[in-house]
């Protein structure tokens, strides 16, 4: 009885002044154990085998989600560009769907041999579904003219077809639940060369180096599902990165004349 109005006094002093249970509670009895809950059913993540290496490159099987998996098979239903491109506009799975005003899917020629790919949109990009638009795509226009071509010659496509809120950068998650649609892209295009115009691509995509940093200029290979042979990739900056440090533009321009060097290499061997 003691302790029983000794818990009252204290429950008074804490400022209690009303009971919210239909019973009383006996605090002064030990607590009872709570139930263990059952186990939560999951459904079974793909095995690895089933995953494509840039997409475990960027998050592991374990971490696997039902709206990555939903991307998977969204992408690889697409039998053509323009069936993906509804596809993506289609898939919900995603949150930077809801926020961006535009889907930037991508444009060119279908039948190039040569795709670029950014990172993500920007701003300009949001406002008009078009990738590089403004003053990047007006340097990226310049770049290409520079080795001979035009954007009636190539083949363009985004990484992360969405624009983060405020323009932040794509999360991991966000990335791996875009990257199927991307790979499908190049599937379907089939391209002879890839160019990565970013780091956020370059990292996506390209095959880890370890600790060495990959040397400038230099062609790697790329697996794509849905291609009998891997895709020679090049990584280089981004025309926002160049705006924003012209000093960048030297190296860059050694890439370019890198790529000129390959696509004359590749019409010799036509």
């Amino acid at each position: 009885m003691d302790d029983a109005l000794a818990a009252l006094k204290l429950q008074i002093e804490w400022g209690a002044d009303e009971a919210l249970d239909e019973a009383p509670v006996d605090r002064t009895r030990p607590a009872l154990t709570p139930p263990t809950p059952p186990p939560r059913l999951e459904a079974p993540a793909p095995s690895r085998e089933e995953v494509p290496a840039p997409l475990r490159a960027v998050m592991p099987v374990a971490r696997t989600t039902a709206p990555a998996i939903r991307a998977e098979q969204a992408a690889a239903a697409a039998d053509s560009l323009a069936a993906l491109r509804t596809a993506l506009a289609d898939f919900d799975g995603c949150p930077l769907r809801d926020t961006a005003a535009n889907l930037v899917f991508g444009e060119g020629d279908e039948e190039a041999r040569l795709m670029l790919v950014g990172d993500v949109p920007g701003e300009d990009e949001d406002r008009s579904g078009r990738p590089f638009v403004g003053p990047p795509g007006a340097l990226l226009d310049r770049m290409l003219a520079s080795i001979g071509l035009g954007r009636n010659d190539v083949q363009i496509a985004m990484l992360v077809p969405w624009r983060p809120p405020g323009g932040r950068p794509p999360s991991e998650t966000e990335i791996t639940l875009c990257l199927p649609f991307l790979l499908r892209h190049v599937a379907l295009a089939a391209p002879r060369r890839l160019v990565l115009l970013g780091p956020l691509a370059a990292r996506t995509l390209l095959p880890a180096t370890g600790s060495r940093r990959r040397k400038r200029g230099t062609w790697a290979d790329l697996a794509v599902p849905g291609l009998a042979a891997p895709v020679p990739a090049l990584a280089t900056a981004s025309p926002a990165a160049l705006l924003a440090s012209p000093a960048g533009r030297r190296a860059a321009w050694a890439d370019l004349r890198v790529l000129r060097r390959a696509l004359d290499g590749d019409l010799s061997k036509s």
